[in-house]
């Protein structure tokens, strides 16, 4: 069976076609992805995203097919983000997908895009059944399968961890190319000086905002020519990272020892950033677990995770009809009845 998969959450629309053989087994023709990317110090409209995303595309899509070298008889089922995300441009990929539903007489299936992390990250690493730790700039959940559905055990209670660092960003004016995150990452690195920043975690469940407030009130001390302390922008950077990271470790550790799993498995835009990575790495190594991360590839938004997902709901009667081929912006990850695992 193969898959057509049309990601559009937010900045980036992707392509993806993926193959399963008699087995089960995973194969990628193609994986194209094209972000929306604005000026230093500016996020994304959604009006401005959705016009990126009808205008990429079609050309993305003949570049999908002609990676893969096959033509749309070969495809078996039509994925699409149902959501969340940012509605103009899921709209503007929906209506891509239910156009090309029709004109090919192929089936619909709708995905939630964070299901689409988890199963393409499954796929990639081989991970069994690990604690998921989900983080990217629109969500931040820590997860857990239990009985046909993805149970969230933790999350943030405000913004999620990549629109922390994406704000913080624009704070300080870094590029958006390729994208924020990376660039405070990059940034980071080159930090030596750990600055003291809230740091809140209730329960099973974190918060990002008082961090946010804290190290943007600490940068305008840093813009003033002033600045006694000699704190610069990398270590604004450095200690934003230590902190929400740890945060993440915390919360992630705890709920591994209430299910007793041996592995974790970090997934979303935010999962490619090395240093989160490193720590998962220690905490796992402590406990005698492992930790499982995919590349840019994979982690970042792009369509091969939707037909992924897509796939191993349609071989199990996944099927959407046309007329609830909408989309949604706030759909959870425990929404989803997870009919292709035991």
């Amino acid at each position: 069976m193969i898959a057509l998969g049309l990601e559009g959450s937010a900045n980036k629309l992707g392509i993806g076609i993926i193959q399963h053989d008699a087995n089960g087994k995973a194969t990628v023709l193609a994986n194209v992805r094209h972000t929306y990317i604005t000026p230093p110090g500016q996020g994304f409209l959604p009006s401005d995203t959705a016009r990126h995303h009808r205008a990429w595309i079609i050309p993305l899509m003949k570049q999908a097919f002609a990676e893969a070298k096959i033509s749309f008889s070969h495809i078996d089922c039509i994925c699409f983000t149902k959501g969340p995300g940012i509605g103009a441009p899921l709209n503007s990929v929906a209506l891509v997908a239910r156009t090309l539903s029709l004109m090919y007489n192929k089936p619909l299936v709708a995905v939630n895009h964070c299901i689409g992390h988890i199963e393409m990250g499954r796929e990639i690493t081989g991970a069994q059944n690990p604690v998921v730790l989900y983080v990217s700039g629109g969500n931040t959940q820590v997860i857990a399968y239990s009985q046909r559905k993805y149970r969230i055990f933790g999350e943030t209670l405000d913004i999620a961890i990549g629109n922390c660092l994406d704000r913080f960003a624009r704070v300080i004016s870094l590029s958006n190319a390729p994208s924020p995150g990376y660039n405070i990452m990059q940034e980071a690195k080159r930090g030596n000086q750990f600055v003291e920043l809230p740091y809140t975690v209730k329960g099973m469940d974190c918060s990002f905002s008082g961090l946010l407030s804290g190290v943007e009130a600490v940068a305008n001390e840093v813009m003033d020519e002033k600045n006694p302390n000699k704190i610069t922008k990398q270590d604004l950077c450095y200690s934003l990272q230590e902190n929400g990271f740890a945060m993440l470790v915390e919360i992630t550790e705890r709920a591994m020892a209430h299910v007793g799993a041996d592995s974790v498995l970090i997934v979303g835009g935010v999962g490619c950033n090395d240093r989160l990575q490193q720590m998962m790495g220690e905490m796992c190594s402590d406990r005698g677990a492992k930790v499982y991360a995919t590349d840019e590839r994979f982690c970042i938004d792009n369509g091969i995770m939707i037909a992924q997902a897509g796939l191993l709901a349609f071989k199990t009667g996944g099927i959407c009809s046309l007329e609830d081929s909408t989309i949604t912006q706030r759909y959870r990850t425990d929404d989803v009845h997870v009919a292709w695992r035991e």
